[in-house]
């Protein structure tokens, strides 16, 4: 419910102030960088499992409104979480009952490999200095996890999954080339939903 607040929030916004407000009048390269807070919540996880990472934006502004930007994250730690699947899903008898129906309490750890995207922006100011946009496209996840059963036994697993993705976020420029840049993104994995949140600093080239 709040991806969905904060996006309607933020297309309010901008609508309320495109009559008021003028465009934003630079165009060209721009790159984005800092840390990147995701939530993942693979499927059957009772909760999502949080990590921290380090992502870019590279982008490329052609008019006053419409920009096109590719983002790559990396994660520089794992998160924790508790996960239950059941047996046949790792064609494992975990307790040795003669059968793969039960369903296993395990526990482990999930850390983000990469994550890649291209998304379109719209911007619209809200101040001199501050503009909201929003932002859509497609993203690519890749993640690896570490489960640990009940009955002991250690399972690694590589995942990728991909999906569309939208989001919104604002920025404050500094100076003419530096700009301080807040958003937020939801990617709809087809095994995951993921929740992102970065902070960081931009130059406009």
């Amino acid at each position: 419910m709040f991806k969905y607040i904060l996006i309607a929030s933020a297309a309010t916004g901008l609508a309320a102030t495109a009559n008021a407000q003028s465009y934003d009048n630079d165009t060209g390269l721009y790159l984005d960088g800092g840390y990147q807070y995701l939530d993942i919540k693979p499927d059957g996880a009772d909760s999502g499992v949080d990590t921290n990472g380090i992502a870019a934006r590279l982008g490329y502004k052609f008019n006053n409104v419409f920009s096109l930007e590719g983002e790559l994250a990396s994660g520089i730690d794992d998160g924790e979480f508790d996960y239950n699947v059941d047996e046949d899903e790792f064609n494992l008898d975990d307790n040795d009952d003669g059968d793969f129906e039960d369903v296993i309490g395990a526990s482990g750890d999930i850390g983000l490999n990469y994550l890649v995207g291209l998304y379109g922006r719209a911007d619209l100011p809200v101040t001199e200095r501050m503009n909201l946009f929003a932002r859509a496209g497609y993203a690519y996840i890749d993640v690896d996890a570490s489960v640990n059963t009940p009955g002991g036994t250690a399972i690694n697993i590589e995942d990728s999954a991909d999906g569309p993705a939208i989001g919104a976020g604002l920025t404050y420029d500094l100076s003419e080339n530096w700009e301080l840049r807040g958003d937020y993104t939801y990617y709809s994995f087809d095994s995951t939903d993921t929740n992102g949140v970065m902070l960081g600093l931009g130059y406009k080239f």
